[in-house]
């Protein structure tokens, strides 16, 4: 179980095609790295304390000395780290339970002890060590304490500049096609395009391996060619996946209704995710609350068809008033049934599909104000 923090479970995605799968789930490409932009603020100041914490033990390995007194600090620090992402996408894709009995093999005095030894060793003997697996706990906390001390900061890094990236592409929708997004990632990577170790925005890119495997993904019987990826930290494989859904079309859009950030699979301009919009009593999703709304702005415009059949008539009917072929009673009537239409086709969809048009003719209108007055 201790191994899986850096097993393909954990640390690695399998892309095929325009999909990825990651702990078990299969999604569209870029589904998690777009996940972590909607990681809140505070959520990641809550990481600050423990990475600090596991940071002192990164000090001990480089002195070749991690301070034994740590281990149980560093154990509440695991588990806050666990317990602060456990239910935050895309974290909440991994098991809680396995990770937190994970901590209590990893974050163990055999574990501690283990490490000491293989820090005390000359390099010489180290290197035969990683190859013969002689010090497997020593192994382990060394490439797992660096993923959980930086995640914090790494965490911070990404939202920073890949937010910034997400509203370049939101604020140019024109660009959302594949050859748009490689266009639109050259022109704002443009004064940043290195590898430099100083450069967030590229931070962990090239810490990564990569294989071509046969593999059979969740829900597929035959095992089909995938590309896997194995990183040493969660923020470059969030990273290669974000950039992996570009080159397939898939990019990040803010949601107009609840302001989170959602994955769009093709050209369209989706505006609306489909999680549940905020406060709305009815539980309706923003998609179809957005879709209300929006029906409602286009119903508010001058020139909506519906508002344009009422305008044009209400003008017809103020010309013959004007010309003496309207008496003003007939012509308020008219008026006053014209505004009832109008108000009735802006609240029933059918009815403004249906016979609304009709109605509203001149010589129909006159015949039901005529019609009505004799009453």
């Amino acid at each position: 179980m201790a191994q899986e923090l850096i097993s393909h479970k954990v640390l690695s995605l399998d892309f095929w095609q325009d999909t990825v799968t990651y702990a078990g789930s299969v999604m569209p490409t870029g589904t998690i790295g777009c996940a972590v932009l909607n990681i809140p603020d505070e959520t990641i100041t809550r990481l600050d304390a423990p990475c600090r914490m596991l940071n002192q033990l990164l000090t001990g390995i480089g002195l070749k000395n991690v301070d034994m007194q740590l281990l149980p600090k560093a154990q509440e620090a695991g588990q806050a780290i666990v317990h602060a992402l456990h239910d935050v996408p895309p974290f909440s894709r991994l098991n809680k339970k396995q990770f937190e009995d994970y901590l209590m093999q990893v974050f163990s005095e055999k574990a501690f002890t283990e490490l000491n030894e293989y820090l005390q060793l000359p390099m010489e003997q180290q290197a035969v060590s990683n190859i013969t697996g002689a010090h497997p706990l020593a192994a382990l906390l060394i490439r797992v304490i660096p993923v959980l001390g930086h995640l914090s900061y790494s965490l911070r890094q990404y939202k920073m500049t890949l937010t910034a990236f997400a509203e370049f592409l939101q604020e140019n929708a024109e660009i959302r096609t594949p050859t748009g997004y490689a266009a639109a990632f050259g022109q704002f990577f443009r004064e940043n395009a290195t590898l430099e170790e100083s450069n967030p925005s590229w931070m962990a890119l090239t810490n990564a391996t990569v294989q071509y495997v046969p593999a059979i993904r969740p829900g597929n019987a035959e095992a089909q060619l995938v590309k896997r990826m194995h990183f040493v930290s969660f923020v470059g494989m969030f990273r290669a996946d974000l950039f992996e859904g570009l080159c397939v079309g898939h990019a990040p859009r803010k949601c107009a209704v609840c302001g989170k950030w959602f994955l769009t699979t093709d050209a369209r301009h989706t505006k609306y995710c489909s999680g549940y919009a905020p406060n709305d009593k009815r539980g309706r999703t923003c998609r179809q609350v957005g879709n209300l709304r929006g029906r409602e702005q286009r119903e508010l415009a001058p020139d909506h068809p519906i508002k344009k059949i009422y305008t044009k008539r209400f003008n017809t009917i103020t010309q013959y008033l004007g010309r003496g072929t309207l008496d003003e009673q007939t012509a308020a009537v008219m008026k006053a049934l014209a505004k009832s239409k109008l108000e009735k086709a802006l609240q029933d969809n059918d009815y403004a599909q249906g016979s609304y048009a009709a109605e509203m003719e001149q010589t129909a209108l006159l015949a039901e104000a005529t019609a009505n007055m004799k009453r």
